[in-house]
């Protein structure tokens, strides 16, 4: 057994590049509950988070890769709900969360029958905790000065390779008859640190 402080029989860290922009990922969503509530808006689960000098409201979430070659990396973005400069970043991540809640719940995004409409609502944001969707993965410059990738948009059953990554099969005809997907429950995690901040125009 190697001495508590003797680290010269430790691993190496293992330093990866950062997921080429543009791949498409299996990826479950984690959120860090910030402990914010706003009554007026609905927010009462504690899972937003506000950053104390911008205003800027947001999930700090966390998505980690579950197939292929990227297994078990982690990608953090943050999920724009509210800005005081404006309505782009909770336009931004109310896109985003759609486009998550029909990836997860195997909903087209061209479908406007009830049960899809019904498919993109959510009672409280721990709906959103655990779910498992097909991301693509984009990349855009770190507060270091380097490349960090981040999650943007997420991938919809009329995708060609969507039943593919999720491992479903997936009926291409018209809207309505594609096969729906049962949303997947939370699943407990632990709750790592999540190093981003809202952008200066956020």
């Amino acid at each position: 057994m190697s001495a508590w402080n003797d680290f010269n029989d430790a691993e190496d860290q293992t330093l990866f590049d950062v997921i080429p922009a543009g791949t498409l990922l299996k990826v479950r969503l984690s959120i860090r509950p910030g402990g914010y509530n706003e009554p007026t808006m609905g927010w009462n689960d504690g899972y937003a988070t506000c950053n104390d000098v911008t205003g800027a409201v947001y999930l700090n979430s966390e998505f980690v890769v579950l197939d292929g070659p990227y297994a078990r990396r982690k990608v953090w973005t943050l999920i724009g709900l509210h800005s005081p400069k404006g309505p782009n970043w909770a336009n931004m991540g109310r896109t985003l969360v759609r486009g998550i809640l029909q990836s997860a719940r195997g909903i087209r995004s061209d479908d406007r029958s009830p049960q899809a409409q019904k498919a993109r609502q959510i009672q409280t944001f721990a709906e959103l905790d655990g779910l498992e969707f097909v991301a693509r993965v984009a990349v855009e410059p770190d507060q270091q000065g380097g490349e960090k990738n981040v999650i943007k948009a997420a991938v919809t059953p009329e995708h060609k390779q969507y039943g593919q990554l999720m491992g479903v099969v997936v009926n291409q005809a018209p809207v309505n008859t594609v096969q729906q997907q049962p949303a997947v429950q939370p699943q407990q995690g632990e709750q790592p640190s999540f190093p981003s901040e809202p952008p200066s125009w956020a």
